[in-house]
Order: structure tokens, then C-alpha cells, then sequence
């Protein structure tokens, strides 16, 4: 008679155990069959997904950004200068999306975007600018009320011609706005006033890195005390202190393998919820992901550098509860997931694939 309880009590425990999750995935459509952004049902203890739905007919959306009410997805649409910012509906439990409305980028090939409660905020790679984009009642986006246009030019004549702005990010005050310029290797600080209309970013510094680095993505760490900066064009890995409004170099390391004498693509940086380990990836001629160790000063000791078992790592996500790293091969049309050690931050590849067109962004929701 006991044994009944007792198998209820398992039942129990697996069901709840169980912990689903929308994967959102952006992805190019130019390239192979894509219908644009996909929202798969994942259960992060199993690793088992299954697809929710996509959208239709939409032009690369490569990068997207979820509402914080999570009732809206917005996401770039690269397309040279046709290029928009698009608004959806979302509703987490059906994992679906529709389409409200679209509006022009104001600046060529979007390939980052961030908002809040106000804005859309988007960094325009080709078009060397900044715009930000008023959310309306309904979560539609309003024409850009600020158009910010970069100048600038780096030593690397093929990358670096032009400014070229990879990456705005809020500070973890909200109070300001940080933009990186690969063509112009710079980070541009920015005080944001969510209601400041054509003045919702004021420039409040410029600081300049290592010549020809080309800086692309950056990260805080948890306490927001540090800035992690990875510039694509040469792998360098960039440690800052940061105070308030202020940026101070402490270090400068390499994605770049030590005898690695070919063309470099770094792409993308995460750092583990507890501040321990962070993870930054490698394209061009390199494809991997490095591990480091995040030392009590700041700085950064490389512990694991591994094959991400594909071409053009270009974004990757640390699973919700930080067991697993997925990694998206842009080339090679692949999601490669890999078991992550909590203890000491290494990767093992756990041979689990998702097969997509294209994919570039990832990101986890929680269905609730």
C-alpha cells in the first residue's frame, strides 16, 4: 500500500521537475530557407525541444529584444537601406508572434537592439547610427525621435572605412547608454533620459581602444563593477572598471589562439550568473568558444578554449540555470548545445543539435 504514495510522490517530482522555456531564435533569411524569428518549446533539463511557431516573410530579423512586460518582441530587420525595425505581438505560452508594425531603421543594417519600458533602441552597422524609436500604447513603435550619426574610421581599410556602430547596452543604473564603434574603435557613453525626446542620449564621453581592434560586443559583470569588451577584428579581449560614468582599462587578453595566425571573427560575450566564468566566441578562421576564469580583481585567466563544431559562432546563451552553453554556428546551420561545469566553467559538447537556417540570435523566456 505504501508503494502507491511513493510512485505519486516520483510522478510528482519528474513532472515538476521538468522546466520548459521559449527558445526565441533570430536567424538571416537571404542565405537558405528561413521564415525569420522561431520560438521552440525547450525543456532545459532534457534538452528536448519541440517548434511553437515562427514568423512570416520576415526579412533578418537577426537580432531581436524582448519587452520587459514580455507582451512584445522587436527585432532588427537587415536589409541594407531598406532596412527596419519590426514590433510584434508576443504571447509566451503559445510561443506566437504577430506582426503590428514596422518602421524605417534610420541607418543601414541594424545588427543590435535593446528597450525598456519607452524606447527601441537600435545600433546601425552600416549606416553608422543610433536611433531611438518610441514605443506607442500598444506596443507599436513610433518613427525614430533621435537619429544620432557616427563619424569615424579605424587602420583597417576593409572594416574600418566608416563608423560602424555594433552594440548599444544600457548600464545596470539605467542611467546611461554604452555604443560600440568597430570602425572607429571606440565606446561612446551616453546619459539616457528615457523621456528626453530628441535628447534621449546625450554624449558624455568617448573612449578609445586599441587601434584596429574593432569593438563589438560587450558585457557587466553581475555586481557591475566591471565591463568585459570583445573587439572582433583582432580577438582582443578588454577588462574595464567601471564607476558610475567612468571607464578604466586594467587589462587586455586574446580570444585568439596562441599560435593562431589567420583571419579572426570574435563575435559574441556572456558572462555566468554567479560572476565566476565568462564565454566569448571566435568566427572568421578560428570557430571556437573560450572559457575564462574571472580572477577577484576583475581580470581574466583563459582555463578551456574548445571547437564550437561549426562555422560563424556568431551569438550564444547560457541556459537559464547555467548548465548548458548553446551556440549558434551561423554557416553551418546549427545550434550546438554543451554541458557546462558549474564548478570549474568548462564545456563538454553533450553531441545535442538543433538544425536552423541561419541562426544568429538566442534567447530564453520563461513560459509561466
Amino acid at each position: 500500500m505504501k508503494l502507491i504514495p511513493i510512485l505519486a510522490l516520483f510522478v510528482l517530482f519528474t513532472a515538476t521537475a521538468q522546466e520548459h522555456y521559449n527558445l526565441i531564435i533570430g536567424t538571416y533569411t537571404n542565405a537558405c530557407q528561413s521564415d525569420g524569428i522561431y520560438v521552440y518549446d525547450f525543456d532545459i533539463q532534457t534538452l528536448e525541444y519541440q517548434l511553437k511557431s515562427h514568423t512570416n516573410q520576415v526579412i533578418n530579423p537577426s537580432y531581436f529584444t524582448i519587452s520587459l512586460d514580455k507582451n512584445n518582441i522587436y527585432s532588427v530587420n537587415e536589409n541594407g537601406t531598406e532596412s527596419t525595425i519590426s514590433a510584434f505581438y508576443y504571447v509566451p505560452k503559445e510561443g506566437s508572434l504577430q506582426l503590428i508594425n514596422k518602421v524605417d531603421s534610420q541607418g543601414a543594417d541594424p545588427c543590435y537592439i535593446i528597450n525598456d519600458n519607452k524606447n527601441v533602441i537600435s545600433a546601425n552597422y552600416t549606416g553608422g547610427t543610433i536611433s531611438v524609436f518610441p514605443k506607442n500604447a500598444d506596443g507599436s513603435l513610433a518613427e525614430a525621435i533621435q537619429v544620432i550619426q557616427h563619424k569615424g574610421s579605424g587602420p583597417n581599410e576593409k572594416r574600418q572605412e566608416a563608423s560602424h556602430l555594433h552594440m548599444v547596452y544600457f548600464s545596470p543604473d539605467h542611467q546611461y547608454l554604452l555604443a560600440n564603434d568597430l570602425g572607429a574603435d571606440k565606446i561612446y557613453l551616453y546619459r539616457y533620459n528615457a523621456n528626453g525626446g530628441a535628447k534621449t542620449l546625450v554624449l558624455k564621453d568617448e573612449i578609445k581602444v586599441k587601434k584596429g581592434s574593432g569593438p563589438r560586443h560587450l558585457v557587466f559583470s553581475p555586481k557591475g563593477n566591471f565591463v568585459y569588451l570583445l573587439q572582433e577584428l583582432d580577438g582582443t579581449l578588454s577588462v574595464f572598471e567601471y564607476e558610475k560614468d567612468k571607464l578604466k582599462l586594467v587589462q587586455e587578453t586574446t580570444v585568439a589562439p596562441n599560435l593562431f595566425n589567420g583571419m579572426n571573427g570574435a563575435a559574441d560575450i556572456h558572462v555566468s550568473q554567479d560572476g565566476k566564468f565568462l564565454y566569448a566566441t571566435n568566427r572568421g578562421d578560428a570557430n571556437t568558444i573560450s572559457v575564462f576564469k574571472v580572477l577577484a580583481n576583475g581580470t581574466l585567466e583563459m582555463i578551456q578554449q574548445i571547437s564550437t563544431q561549426g562555422s560563424a559562432p556568431r551569438n550564444f546563451t547560457l541556459s537559464p540555470d547555467d548548465a548548458y552553453v548553446l551556440v549558434a554556428n551561423q554557416n553551418t546551420n546549427n545550434i550546438v548545445i554543451y554541458s557546462r561545469n558549474a564548478i570549474n566553467g568548462t564545456l563538454i559538447d553533450t553531441g545535442k543539435r538543433m538544425e536552423l537556417c541561419q541562426p544568429v540570435c538566442l534567447a530564453f523566456d520563461k513560459v509561466e
